[in-house]
């Protein structure tokens, strides 16, 4: 019997690749949807107001807007707001439709970020690494996990978080924003590009939500992360190779930070060294541990 996963932000870069893979492994798969009448989908409205539908097996929530949109560049201070409250709200929708539902789903997972781990050079971080202090994305990705907890009476429900990296992936996430000056050859690294640049194809990020959706002793935390770690300038070397262009071309760290503000601007201009292991000791395989294959995937 096929079972049936909800995903909240199933119409989003991750979202979709998810839902073609469940799909594909004979899944059900709902969406949840900001509209209030789409087609074959959910509004947030019905969840925050019904609950869960009947027959939900597995919830999973990849909402939120973009952490990056050159768009918003001139009204940082809102979108900040925007960022937030699409990462908290509807999880705390979700969380709370799953303590009341009669029937509750075998396994909730939620989304994070990398950037719960502090920013450093030198250190590095896996599941277990302290963080979710200080800086502003480590306290969002805080508030975050925090919204996912379920009560005590929940018990019965598996509960995974998955922490993800810079997704690498046609139509959306980091490529998206950088496609175009690579292709112009006006490519390169941000700062000193010795920051480290935790990323993920976004098969592997699709793949790792499955993998738990299936794995019964998959729960806790999981880093959404390559295990072939690069810095900054690394990743802007072997992206420009893949596309047969030079990335000779620095951003500094002040145009950035003119651009961006401080709190944004720490996403380009640090980074932390984040490695998956309980994933790979939970059983997940990556399709692209190597930045080499990943880029040229693309």
């Amino acid at each position: 019997m096929s079972q049936t996963v909800l995903i909240g932000g199933g119409t989003g870069f991750i979202g979709q690749a998810l839902s073609t893979l469940l799909k594909s492994q004979g899944f059900t798969v709902k969406v949840i949807s900001r509209k209030s009448n789409p087609p074959g989908q959910i509004s947030w409205g019905r969840i925050r107001d019904e609950g869960l539908p009947p027959g939900t097996d597995a919830v999973i929530n990849l909402s939120g807007a973009p952490v990056v949109n050159p768009m918003k560049r001139f009204s940082i201070e809102e979108y900040k707001h925007e960022v937030r409250s699409s990462r908290l709200d509807t999880t705390k929708w979700i969380t709370r439709a799953i303590a009341d539902a009669a029937i509750k789903p075998k396994v909730w997972i939620s989304s994070s970020g990398v950037g719960y781990y502090p920013t450093s050079k030198t250190a590095i971080y896996d599941e277990d690494s302290p963080g979710g202090i200080d800086e502003y994305f480590a306290t969002l990705a805080k508030e975050w996990e925090d919204a996912a907890k379920l009560p005590d009476h929940c018990s019965t429900v598996r509960q995974a978080v998955v922490r993800i990296g810079a997704v690498l992936g046609n139509g959306g996430g980091v490529i998206q924003n950088m496609r175009l000056p690579f292709l112009m050859g006006v490519g390169g690294a941000f700062g000193s590009g010795k920051q480290y640049f935790p990323w993920v194809h976004i098969q592997d990020v699709a793949g790792i939500f499955h993998h738990i959706v299936q794995s019964r002793d998959s729960s806790g935390i999981f880093n959404a992360v390559s295990p072939g770690i690069c810095t900054n300038r690394e990743f802007a070397n072997e992206y420009a190779g893949s596309l047969r262009r030079p990335a000779f071309f620095t951003t500094p760290e002040f145009v950035v930070r003119r651009m961006l503000g401080e709190d944004w601007s720490v996403l380009l201009l640090r980074g932390q060294n984040v490695v998956p292991k309980r994933t790979i000791d939970s059983g997940y395989e990556f399709r692209y541990p190597r930045l080499y294959d990943a880029v040229r995937n693309l």
